[in-house]
């Protein structure tokens, strides 16, 4: 007879925490190159009240990095894909999609007050500044992915909160948005940032023309985001491993 699809997930955090897991209701923006990679290690890990939001189709440049996408699966809807390939892994689990692109005018239409965690993993810099903003007002454990692009080196992923992140553009230019409208977090939280910030060597092959104020592409690889994304995951399992269990923290 077959086992429980979370048994070895068991085994390492017994019971206690595999019951929180199945109670945990997250919210990811952003199933990119890096959401992708954190909601499926969050439902691998047991977690599985889900909610998904992207307003995206597949497309065929998303194929290099992002985990549901396929050349089998270009033009469909971002959420449907990855919600499929979610409900492969484990049929019982629930997973709600919302096909919507997060921004402050619709930002009540989330109920962030709902989720026990929030992570942001979307690239327009001013929805992130505001879902920053509301995030940390919503009273939800938030993490947020920073820049992923333009990097090879693995190594120099790393984890900080937000007024410690160094060396890396986005989190710079949101920091000084803060400052600039004199608006800031509720509470500090945790990034994952990278400082490495490489050149598009292919820029003039593939981009030869300007883009006509639309934003900036940037190469990024699946080695890279993919890190971003289960980092994103391990902080909120980490979280709550030491609350479950608070005595992990003590010396």
């Amino acid at each position: 007879m077959e086992g429980n699809i979370y048994d070895r997930s068991q085994l390492l955090l017994g019971s206690k925490m595999t019951k929180r897991l199945e109670e945990v209701k997250v919210i990811v923006f952003g199933i990119g190159g890096v959401g992708s990679w954190c909601i499926e290690s969050l439902l691998r890990s047991g977690i599985t009240q889900l909610t998904i939001v992207d307003s995206d189709n597949v497309s065929s440049s998303n194929v290099n990095r992002q985990l549901m996408a396929t050349s089998l699966n270009v033009g469909q809807p971002k959420t449907e894909v990855m919600k499929e390939r979610l409900l492969a892994i484990n049929p019982n689990a629930s997973i709600q999609t919302i096909c919507s692109h997060y921004c402050d005018e619709n930002h009540k239409q989330f109920n962030l007050g709902s989720y026990d965690y929030i992570i942001d993993a979307i690239d327009s810099f001013k929805d992130k500044y505001s879902l920053i903003l509301r995030a940390c007002q919503s009273g939800a454990v938030f993490f947020s992915s920073m820049g992923a692009a333009l990097k090879v080196d693995p190594t120099r992923i790393k984890v900080a909160e937000f007024w410690n992140v160094r060396g890396c553009p986005l989190g710079a230019a949101l920091r000084k948005r803060c400052k600039q409208r004199k608006t800031y977090p509720a509470h500090k939280f945790r990034c994952v940032y990278s400082e490495e910030v490489l050149p598009n060597l292919g820029e003039e092959e593939l981009h030869p023309v300007s883009t006509d104020g639309h934003a900036q592409v940037n190469g990024s690889l699946s080695h890279i985001t993919g890190i971003f994304g289960l980092t994103l995951a391990g902080l909120v399992m980490k979280d709550i491993y030491e609350k479950v269990y608070p005595e992990s923290g003590k010396e």
